[in-house]
C-alpha cells in the first residue's frame, strides 16, 4: 500500500506538470496572438482552454480519492491540499490566457495603436515566475519558491507603466479608448497570472515548512 500511495502521488504531481506546461503554451501564444496580429492562433489557445479544464477536474478527482481512502499523514496532507491549490491557480491563470486571446481578436481587427513593448516583457517575467514556481514545487525549493514572490512587483509595475502609457493615448483621442482599455486589459489579465504563479509559490512554502505566508505583508 505504502509504494501504492506513493505511485498515486507521483501520477498527481505529474498532472499538475502537465497543467502547468499548457498554462505556459497557452500564455506565449495568447500574447504572440496579439503581437503577431493571429486571431487563427487566440483561437487555438481559446479552445485548449478545455484541456486544462479537464486536467483540474482530474486533479481534483485524485485528491479527494487519496484524502477519502487513505488518510495520509500530515507531510501528505499537506501535498495533497498543495496539489488541489495549485490545480486551481492553475485553471484560473488558463482562464486569463483565454481572455488575453479575446481582447487580440477584437485588438486585431482594428488598426495597431502601439508598439507592443511592455505587455511582452511582462509575459516574460510571468512565464518565469509560473516555470520556477512549478520548479520549486517538485523539488521542494523553498528558495526558490520565495524568490517568486517579490518578482510579482515587476510585473505590477510595468502594469502600472502600460496604464499611465495608455492613458496618455485616450485624453489625447478618444477615438483611440476602445483599443486602450482593451490593451489595459490585456496588461491586468497578466498581472493576475503573474498573481497566481505568487500563490503557487507560497504554496510551495506552505508545502514544505508547514507555514502559510500567503497575507503576510512584503515589500
Amino acid at each position: 500500500m505504502p509504494r501504492h500511495f506513493d505511485e498515486e502521488l507521483e501520477h498527481l504531481k505529474e498532472k499538475l506538470l502537465k497543467m502547468g506546461s499548457l498554462v505556459e503554451v497557452m500564455v506565449e501564444r495568447a500574447v504572440a496572438s496579439l503581437v503577431d496580429r493571429d486571431s487563427r492562433l487566440a483561437e487555438e489557445v481559446i479552445v485548449s482552454d478545455n484541456k486544462v479544464d479537464g486536467l483540474e477536474v482530474e486533479v481534483n478527482e485524485d485528491c479527494i480519492r487519496l484524502l477519502a481512502l487513505q488518510q495520509p499523514a500530515a507531510k501528505d496532507l499537506r501535498f495533497i491540499t498543495t496539489a488541489m491549490k495549485i490545480s486551481s491557480d492553475l485553471e484560473r491563470m488558463a482562464d486569463q490566457a483565454v481572455n488575453i486571446s479575446q481582447r487580440a481578436i477584437e485588438l486585431n481587427e482594428e488598426p495597431q495603436l502601439k508598439p507592443y513593448i511592455d505587455i511582452p516583457i511582462m509575459t516574460q517575467l510571468a512565464q518565469k515566475m509560473l516555470r520556477d514556481a512549478l520548479d520549486a514545487f517538485v523539488r521542494r525549493d523553498v528558495q526558490l519558491a520565495r524568490d517568486v514572490i517579490p518578482a510579482d512587483n515587476k510585473v505590477d509595475a510595468l502594469k502600472n507603466q502600460v496604464f499611465r502609457e495608455l492613458l496618455t493615448f485616450m485624453m489625447e483621442d478618444p477615438r483611440t479608448i476602445p483599443r486602450a482599455t482593451r490593451l489595459i486589459l490585456v496588461s491586468r489579465h497578466l498581472e493576475r497570472i503573474a498573481d497566481h504563479a505568487t500563490n503557487i509559490a507560497e504554496m510551495v512554502v506552505f508545502l514544505v515548512e508547514g507555514k502559510d505566508i500567503r497575507h503576510i505583508p512584503r515589500e
